[in-house]
């Protein structure tokens, strides 16, 4: 009995480890694969959300300007 006890202990740490082993590998592929998508986006010029809404409030606040501008220039044009 206590030798079956052994064989089933050594499985069981046998089985942990490995368990370990691939946690490890597990945490290792996401990280390269992150650094690799990381590094794909940064090539390409993608902007930030922050960057864009940034140029989109710009965008808003320049046709604002025109339109206003025009409605200006269609009053002067009147007189």
């Amino acid at each position: 009995m206590q030798t079956r006890n052994k064989v089933l202990d050594d499985i069981s740490q046998l089985m942990t480890n490995a368990m370990g082993v691939a946690q490890g590998a597990k945490d290792e592929a996401e990280t390269a694969m992150k650094g690799m998508i990381d590094r794909w986006l940064a090539d390409r010029d993608f902007v930030t959300r922050e960057e864009f809404d940034a140029v989109r409030a710009m965008a808003q606040k320049a046709r604002e300007e025109n339109e206003a501008l025009k409605a200006r220039i269609e009053a002067l044009e009147k007189k």
